[in-house]
């Protein structure tokens, strides 16, 4: 009885945590996407011969969902955040399912959209309960803990795919079948493992644009930008110029996964001991190398050491997410997340098919424009001031506010 008892409570405390929960959910979503990502160029290219072309046209369907992630304030208004996080992870799950029935560029385009569907409107959601969950405080942190269950996922996918592939396991309809369900079933035992969880501020459930909030809707569509250009045709460029196989593939992003099960949440600690501003400047120039990189490099290890560079400084984009939270009136968090995922996604949904038809003509052309983009983005990081607050959202308004005392 004594020993039964320390592990009830413990268990207790994990049903009633946020970040447990937030977790928990992240590492199905990211189990899901990860799985879907390693396949999905190699079986574009082995079973429906996709050219940079068509891997860019699938690409912008994949990010139409996300375009639409406004959308998701209408489902606010029938159900709780909690519940559409549930059921969008079942929808990734399904999505993916079912995938590999489909090898052809329609059947890959349906299967694309609704697995997306699912991706995008949880992201929606995650974002929107970890802003109302977390105290601005310990929000770098608990993100970045997030992240690290995220990243875990990661690892967890990529190392069981190159295991089945080494061990003849070689049918993508099968490992897309075992990624998929694994989303399913764990979402469910999700939905009956964990307890409610709601923000303490109501959220509005209405369209919110503000004109205060300009400068983290211009960061968040220069991400939305620059990170396309990299989730599209990075491991492309790995697979069709380098001639990296599956097991390969996923051994990089094992790779990865592992140092950002580690990095994650020391990285952030790092956005709350350097703020927002400098580490939304590190990422860019970081992001300006890795591109410049990518264009000229003519060697597979150098593009793989890219990749993992790339890979682990991505989880500094929570600074954008901190941002807003200081920002931004309590009940704005979900309302906000669904619109930024919508800009987020503007550019997304041309880019990919627009630079697959410049990736025809040169490759590097894709990576020097992806360099150009996230010089932009730094320039307006330095637009961020180093106490972001109401009042206080860009350097501008801090100089006004002076004025102001001044006078």
């Amino acid at each position: 009885m004594s020993s039964a008892s320390p592990l009830a409570d413990h268990i207790a405390r994990w049903r009633s945590e946020p970040v447990k929960f937030l977790m928990a959910l992240a590492f199905i979503n990211m189990l899901g996407f990860a799985g879907w990502n390693t396949l999905f160029n190699n079986f574009a290219k082995d079973a429906a011969a996709f050219t940079g072309a068509e891997i860019g046209l699938a690409q912008t369907v994949r990010e139409i969902p996300g375009f639409l992630a406004f959308t998701a304030i209408l489902w606010f208004l029938i159900m709780r955040e909690q519940v559409l996080a549930y059921i969008a992870l079942i929808v990734l799950g399904g999505g993916i399912a079912i995938t590999g029935l489909y090898p052809s560029l329609t059947g890959l385009l349906i299967t694309t959209f609704i697995m997306s569907v699912g991706f995008h409107y949880f992201e929606t959601v995650n974002q929107s309960l970890a802003l109302q969950l977390f105290s601005k405080k310990e929000a770098p942190l608990l993100l970045g803990r997030v992240s690290s269950a995220a990243a875990a996922a990661q690892f967890l996918a990529y190392g069981t795919l190159a295991l089945l592939w080494w061990g003849g396991l070689k049918s993508y309809p099968s490992l897309f079948g075992i990624i998929g369900l694994a989303c399913v079933v764990l979402t469910i035992l999700a939905f009956f493992f964990f307890g409610r969880f709601e923000g303490e501020v109501p959220q509005r459930k209405s369209i919110v644009l503000r004109k205060r909030y300009w400068l983290y809707y211009a960061l968040t569509l220069m991400s939305g930008a620059r990170r396309q250009i990299f989730t599209a045709f990075a491991s492309f460029l790995l697979v069709e110029r380098f001639k990296f196989s599956v097991p390969e593939v996923a051994l990089l992003m094992l790779t990865t996964a592992a140092l950002n099960t580690f990095a994650a949440p020391r990285l952030g600690g790092l956005v709350a001991a350097w703020g927002e501003r400098r580490t939304i400047a590190i990422e860019n120039i970081s992001l300006i190398l890795v591109f410049l990189g990518y264009a000229f490099v003519t060697q597979g290890w150098m593009a793989a050491g890219l990749y993992i560079v790339d890979g682990v400084f991505t989880i500094l984009v929570l600074a954008q997410r901190t941002y807003i939270q200081k920002i931004g009136d309590a009940a704005d968090m979900a309302p906000t997340a669904a619109c930024a995922f919508t800009i987020n996604h503007i550019a997304a949904v041309f880019i990919p098919v627009t630079f697959g038809l410049i990736w025809l003509k040169d490759p590097s052309l894709v990576f020097l424009l992806g360099a150009l983009i996230a010089s932009t983005s730094l320039g307006l990081s330095f637009l961020v001031p180093r106490h972001p607050a109401p009042g206080n959202e860009t350097i501008f308004a801090a100089k006004s506010a002076a004025a102001q005392a001044a006078e």
